[in-house]
Formats: C-alpha cells, sequence, structure tokens
C-alpha cells in the first residue's frame, strides 16, 4: 500500500458526525451474508457506516461493498486464522511487534466481538449499536478504539482494530474481492489498479493518470 493509500485510507476511515437526514445506513444492494447472522449484519453495515461515511471525496464504505468484503474473507483461510500463530501459549501483554498474541481467529474476533458490543451498548443505552444515533455510535467507537469500554469477551481496542482494518482493506482491494465496487476507491487517489504497464506516468506528479483503473480479472468498471 502506497503512502498516497494509507494517507486516504486514515482520512476516510476517520468518524464524523452527520446530521439526521445523512444517518440513514445505505443499502448493501442484494449480497447475502455468508458468514454474518442478521444482527452480526446490522453492526458491521452501521459500523462500516461511520468509520467511512459518505459525503466525502469518495463513496461511502457500503456503497463501495466493504461489508461484503469483510464477510467474503471471513469465509477463507484468512477468516479461519490461517496466517496467524494459534497453537499458544497467548501472551496478550507483549509488546506487539512480537506479533500476535490473542487466540481469536478473525471469525472469532468479530463474532465474539460484535456480540460484546452490543451487550455493552444495551447496557448503557438499551439499544444494540445500529439502533444508537449517529454521535453516539461515534462515541461508542471511539471508546471502543481507546479500550475505555470493557468488552465480555476480546479486547475492545483489538476488536476496533481488527474491523478498521478490514475496513480499509475492503474499501482499497481489488473489486474481485467484493469491495471498491466500480472501483470508486481507486478512482479517488488516482491508482491506475493492475495496468500492465504505466511506468510513462510514474514521474509525472500533478498530473492526472487518464486511463482509468483495471481490475486483476482485466474488467475496467464493475
Amino acid at each position: 500500500m502506497t503512502g498516497t493509500t494509507l494517507a486516504a485510507a486514515a482520512a476516510v476511515a476517520r468518524p464524523t458526525s452527520a446530521d439526521t437526514a445523512a444517518s440513514a445506513i445505505p443499502s448493501t444492494a442484494s449480497y447475502i451474508p455468508s458468514y454474518f447472522t442478521a444482527a452480526e449484519w446490522l453492526f458491521v453495515t452501521a459500523a462500516v457506516h461511520r468509520l467511512i461515511p459518505p459525503g466525502g471525496e469518495g463513496p461511502g464504505g457500503n456503497e463501495s461493498g466493504v461489508p461484503e468484503f469483510i464477510d467474503r474473507q471471513l469465509e477463507l483461510p484468512y477468516g479461519h486464522g490461517a496466517y496467524q500463530y494459534m497453537s499458544g501459549p497467548f501472551l496478550p501483554d507483549l509488546a506487539p511487534s512480537l506479533g500476535y498474541q490473542l487466540r481469536y481467529s478473525p471469525r472469532e474476533m468479530y463474532r465474539l466481538g460484535i456480540a460484546a458490543a452490543d451487550a455493552a451498548c444495551r447496557k448503557e443505552h438499551s439499544m444494540s449499536f445500529s439502533e444508537l444515533t449517529p454521535e453516539l455510535q461515534d462515541q461508542f467507537l471511539a471508546s471502543l478504539e481507546s479500550n475505555a469500554t470493557v468488552l465480555d469477551g476480546p479486547p475492545a481496542a483489538a476488536f476496533f482494530a481488527q474491523l478498521l482494518s478490514n475496513a480499509k482493506e475492503g474499501y482499497f482491494a481489488d473489486p474481485m474481492y467484493g469491495g471498491n465496487k466500480h472501483m470508486g476507491a481507486w478512482k479517488m487517489i488516482g491508482f491506475p489498479g493492475a495496468r500492465a504497464d504505466f511506468t510513462d506516468w510514474i514521474d509525472q506528479q500533478g498530473r492526472p493518470y487518464p486511463y482509468g483503473p483495471v481490475s486483476v480479472n482485466g474488467s475496467k468498471d464493475r
């Protein structure tokens, strides 16, 4: 991921406040989740709507298919923890530089984390996360990020980090994986995608790439 992409990801993924009219969660089209339950899907789509809200320079996260990307990834080896050390011992107090130290696969992180997050919301507000106002949703996500909320399950900050990381990945990944619909994120940052040759444009800083991005599978806009 380039520095430009990282900067764009950081900007687009920052929770923002919104008025009531902008708070309606966009439809995720006709996609039916394979891993997430109905209640979990409500949480994920609501959270992505706040992490990557519409109305900025690029499309919103739900519009881009980020929840679909996450759901699909959780059914792959990645979701089952194939790329993590899962044999223990688990020492979560060690320095992050020593690698992942929790016992949860990504699938488990979402299943247990969402249940615990919704339980925390119901305890404090008598509503699940998806039913909260946008302002309360932002406050709750911030409390997860700072570990201020104690979850009955995975550490709040670890759960938030998983969600935010996957949201960024889904927003900027190749569309063949379910996110970045119509290559909207790539168009936003001027990324050419999987074009075989764009070296003539590498040193032409300040000039927009004129030909549009291409997916790994060869499609130009889907």
